[in-house]
C-alpha cells in the first residue's frame, strides 16, 4: 500500500519541479483547443474499427518528444467499446488517466471524455476528451482523430505551435499503431502537406479533407 503512495508522491514532486519554472507563463483561465488529424487508409472501415486503440495501448515505445513530456504508458483497464464504461489508463510512476466512453457507433465512431487526469502536466494542459471517426472515402477509408484539451500556457501564439507538434506526434503514433494492426496488404497513407479536398463517400455526404494536424479555437 505504501509503495504506490510513494510513487505518486515522487511523481507529484517531479512534476512540480519540472513545471515550476513555467508558472509565470500560466494563464488564470484555460483556453479550450481542439486538435484534429485526418489520414487515409487503404483498408475497409470495419478493419480499421477492429484495430482501433488508445495511445496507452500502442505497442512499442512512444516517440522521444512524448517520452520527454509524459510518463510512459503501461496499460489500460476497461472496455472501450461499451458506452458509459470507464477506461483507466495506467502510466509509469503511478500516473493515470481515466476516460469515460460516451458514444460508440460501430464501425464509425468512438467518443470519450477524460474524467480524471494525473500525469504531472495539469498546470499546463488538461485533456478533456477525444474521438475516432471512420468513414468510407471511395476505395479508401478516412480516419479523423480528435483531441480536446484546455491549455494554460501563454502567450498562446507561441505555445499553440508546440502543442500542435506534440498532439500531432501523439496522433501519428496512435494511427501508426492502428495501421500496424490491420492485416498485411493495407497501409496508411501519409497526409498531404497542403490541404486538399476530395469528393468521396455517399452522395450528399461530406467531402474528406486530407491535411496535417490543425487547430481551431472553441471561442
Amino acid at each position: 500500500m505504501m509503495e504506490p503512495l510513494r510513487a505518486t508522491a515522487r511523481l507529484s514532486a517531479s512534476a512540480a519541479n519540472r513545471y515550476r519554472r513555467l508558472s509565470w507563463l500560466l494563464a488564470r483561465r484555460g483556453v479550450r483547443e481542439t486538435a484534429e488529424t485526418r489520414v487515409l487508409f487503404e483498408s475497409s472501415v470495419q478493419a480499421i474499427w477492429d484495430a482501433l486503440m488508445f495511445y496507452e495501448e500502442v505497442p512499442g515505445g512512444a516517440p522521444l518528444l512524448l517520452r520527454a513530456l509524459l510518463p510512459q504508458p503501461v496499460r489500460t483497464e476497461g472496455d472501450k467499446r461499451r458506452p458509459g464504461a470507464r477506461v483507466r489508463c495506467v502510466y509509469s510512476g503511478g500516473a493515470e488517466l481515466v476516460k469515460r466512453i460516451t458514444d460508440v457507433e460501430p464501425p464509425h465512431l468512438l467518443r470519450f471524455d477524460v474524467v480524471e487526469q494525473r500525469l504531472g502536466v495539469e498546470d499546463c494542459i488538461l485533456t478533456r476528451g477525444g474521438s475516432y471517426e471512420i468513414r468510407a472515402c471511395g476505395d479508401l477509408s478516412e480516419v479523423v482523430l480528435t483531441t480536446n484539451y484546455e491549455a494554460y500556457l501563454r502567450p498562446r501564439r507561441l505555445w499553440c505551435h508546440l502543442e500542435a507538434a506534440v498532439v500531432s506526434q501523439l496522433h501519428r503514433h496512435i494511427l501508426h499503431g492502428v495501421g500496424a494492426e490491420i492485416p498485411a496488404g493495407n497501409r496508411a497513407m501519409r497526409p498531404t502537406v497542403a490541404e486538399k479536398r476530395v469528393q468521396c463517400g455517399p452522395a450528399g455526404g461530406l467531402a474528406c479533407t486530407i491535411s496535417p494536424s490543425c487547430f481551431r479555437r472553441w471561442w
